[in-house]
């Protein structure tokens, strides 16, 4: 029963602090993680092809089409000769009345029946192809139906699945819905009420409350007036559930023709959570000796028993939150191994510091990296410049041409790759003020820290506010000079962010170096170049899912850091009120990292403008959201395709608020009728900045993601004192 009210629990304690315009941290204690498995001949299943799924003598049996099994302690064990019984109705005298026969008999003049539910012995209810047919006092069965408030008659025919919940309440489900039979009489679900979608083939109900549907593409589960729709590989070795058994404890097994599935949960901590996704990341993500974040492909789908690490555009990016995450995470808990981690991963991107000036090949001074390769493996520089001019010719008209995209450091033990891209500055300049305050604590190590910051500023500004690669020119996206955001056509789009990027910049420098130069510079872009009335639209949106996640996720980190480190008050308030219309566009998003973001500078604020002072706080409910969402994190973090686009309670994007308004509008953008785009579990994405409203996800489960974007939210959320 604890787990029924954890989020009326939840969300009882956020109203409760929200009233009292001070945060009390939102106390989750164990919670049941939801979990799955899947069990195929290889686990002793007579066929992976499972027709129907029973319970005998409280153990679960699969029929298969080679014969059916028993599940024993982990395993399925054949039943030799088993004899299974078919239910059907005939038309007496009395009535309707039940009748059994074996499975593979043919019964004439008689209704076959799809499911029973009730007592074993004398069902309640029969779910039929000719309609719903309810028990009467005589023992005899008779046709019923039911009436919604529309005068729509449900339960006619076609009724695909019928339960009993553990309240005594009755469930039965057809193409129109689902409805069930409460003391206040019938209530009816269909994509308006959440039902995710409606082409049923059977049902079954737990002892804790829930009640499970199989359709023809995925299961799902209501439970305490919450839908979760659970579809592809991640819950079900297939789409098409032909049975289901559910137990006491809520826990359901599905029958499909590629296996048994089983969804169940374990008790859990947040805390333990993401100890599981940390000892993930050790064994199967971090690359190199200096433990680069990314992601790993997986040769054999689901398999990690074989793990290939490879680079991506944007390491330094993804282990500077990784490394932002840690560094919170000691600033809360002073876990050692939390400390160890961070400081890693400060030798990882100081390293992409220090290589660049150790070959023949080199930038200027402060340049950083986008991520490293060992030279004893394959020469990424052979055939990419024809693949550059490809890029260049089909893609995008200011790509860079030049060689080699890959120097080699001055020990010859490795390729380093340049034409860095502002999504990596964002990245090391949102780790380092961090790692400087929480992690860094000898004056010998906050001063290794100030060294590369004040090298890599002092680079920006000595090159008009460009990173300067190893060809004398700026790189393709690492370009903040006024002249070019405020005078070149082919910036303007950067502009906003550029400008918000170069003040954080800048006020990261000035309170890690204590050299109030940075915070003069930022003045000058301000007075001279408008950057901090660029920083007030740091992107045109409009409305929530138009722009790019990308841009909002570097956004936020620069907001984040501004507001926490400039010393600019009438830039901080300015910045303030451009940071809360940034959060109100990605509100509905559930992402706990922009929450806690926002949050950290949002409860109980006003703003200023000549229409009076105005409440800029962070909006009822992005606690809820947020601990939702972390709890909703599935720990399988495998790459599994999501289907979503068929279902009956989304609502498409209308064309206004594409990703770019020049983009043509897609079918497969969108959000559930409650305003809010899907829950973690119902999705898949390696990092904040995929697209949430996307309601197709590719994926063969070829690749494991990190743990970062469970981590960085809960361990910031931990900082921040929003969760206990």
């Amino acid at each position: 029963m604890k787990y029924l009210f954890l989020v009326l629990w939840v969300a009882a304690t956020v109203a409760a602090s929200m009233a009292n315009a001070a945060i009390v941290p939102a106390k989750i204690g164990e919670f049941p993680q939801e979990i799955a498995r899947h069990y195929t001949r290889a686990d002793g299943l007579p066929a992976n092809n499972v027709v129907a799924l029973r319970i005998e003598a409280g153990a679960i049996i699969a029929i298969t089409t080679d014969g059916a099994a028993r599940f024993a302690e982990g395993r399925w064990e054949p039943i030799p000769d088993y004899a299974g019984t078919q239910l059907y109705l005939t038309a007496e005298q009395d009535g309707f009345m039940l009748r059994e026969c074996s499975a593979d008999a043919l019964f004439e003049d008689g209704v076959a029946v799809r499911q029973a539910a009730g007592n074993t012995d004398e069902p309640e209810a029969l779910a039929t192809a000719d309609g719903l047919y309810l028990r009467t006092p005589s023992g005899a069965y008779e046709k019923a139906a039911a009436r919604d408030g529309q005068g729509r008659l449900w339960g006619a025919a076609d009724v695909r699945g019928v339960a009993v919940d553990s309240t005594g309440n009755l469930w039965f489900a057809t193409p129109a819905g689902a409805a069930c039979r409460t003391d206040d009489g019938w209530k009816f679900y269909t994509g308006a009420e959440g039902l995710p979608y409606n082409d049923f083939t059977c049902m079954g109900a737990g002892g804790d409350g829930s009640v499970w549907f199989g359709t023809k593409i995925g299961a799902i589960r209501y439970k305490g007036g919450q839908w979760r729709y659970r579809q592809g590989r991640r819950w079900l070795p297939d789409d098409e559930v032909r049975g289901i058994v559910v137990n006491q404890d809520g826990s359901a097994w599905f029958a499909t023709d590629k296996g048994v599935g089983w969804i169940g949960h374990q008790s859990m901590t947040l805390a333990e959570k993401a100890a599981f996704y940390e000892e993930e990341m050790e064994k199967y993500i971090r690359r190199t000796p200096f433990g680069y974040v990314s992601k790993a492909t997986l040769p054999n789908p689901g398999d990690k028993s074989q793990i290939v690490l490879t680079d991506s555009d944007n390491d330094g990016l993804w282990t500077s939150m990784y490394g932002a995450g840690e560094c919170f995470a000691y600033a809360a808990t002073k876990d050692p191994l939390a400390k160890d981690r961070a400081k890693r991963a400060f030798e990882a991107l100081r390293f992409l510091q220090k290589v660049t000036q150790t070959g023949e090949i080199k930038p200027p001074k402060g340049y950083v990296a986008r991520t490293i390769l060992p030279t004893d493996g394959p020469d990424p520089n052979e055939g990419r410049l024809e693949r550059d001019k490809r890029h260049r010719e089909q893609q995008d008209a200011l790509w860079k041409l030049y060689e080699p995209r890959w120097p080699k450091s001055g020990d010859g033990k490795w390729y380093w790759k340049s034409d860095t891209s502002s999504d990596e500055l964002d990245g090391h300049y949102f780790f380092y003020p961090a790692y400087y305050d929480y992690v860094a604590d000898t004056e010998q190590e906050k001063e290794r820290v100030r060294e590369v910051v004040r090298d890599l500023t002092d680079h920006l500004i000595e090159h008009d506010f460009c990173l300067i690669d190893i060809d004398g020119t700026p790189t393709r996206w690492s370009v903040y000079s006024p002249e070019s955001l405020n005078n070149d056509k082919n910036w303007w789009p950067e502009r906003g962010l550029k400008s918000l990027s170069m003040l954080s910049y800048l006020a990261v420098a000035e309170h890690m170096t204590g050299d109030p130069k940075y915070g003069e510079i930022s003045r000058e872009l301000q007075d001279k170049h408008h950057y901090h009335t660029n920083a007030m639209i740091y992107k045109i949106h409009f409305g929530p899912g138009s722009g790019n996640q990308s841009d909002d996720e570097m956004a936020f980190m620069c907001y984040y850091n501004l507001m926490k480190y400039s010393k600019d008050e009438a830039l901080r308030d300015m910045i303030h009120y451009s940071f809360y219309s940034a959060w109100t566009n990605e509100q509905p998003e559930q992402n706990p990292l922009f929450n806690f973001m926002y949050a950290a500078f949002g409860i109980d604020v006003k703003h200023a403008n000549p229409w009076g002072a105005h409440d800029i706080s962070i909006w009822d409910g992005w606690l809820e959201d947020s601990i939702e969402t972390l709890l909703d994190f599935p720990l399988d973090r495998v790459g599994w395709g999501h289907r979503n686009s068929h279902r009956v309670d989304l609502l498409l994007l209308p064309p206004q608020q594409a990703s770019e308004p020049y983009e043509p509008r897609r079918r497969d953008r969108g959000y559930r009728n409650n305003g809010k785009t899907l829950p973690v579990s119902e999705r898949f994405f390696h990092h904040w900045n995929t697209d949430p409203w996307t309601l197709n996800y590719g994926g063969n489960g070829g690749t494991l993601g990190s743990g970062t974007v469970f981590l960085l939210p809960y361990y910031m959320g931990l900082y921040h004192g929003f969760i206990e």
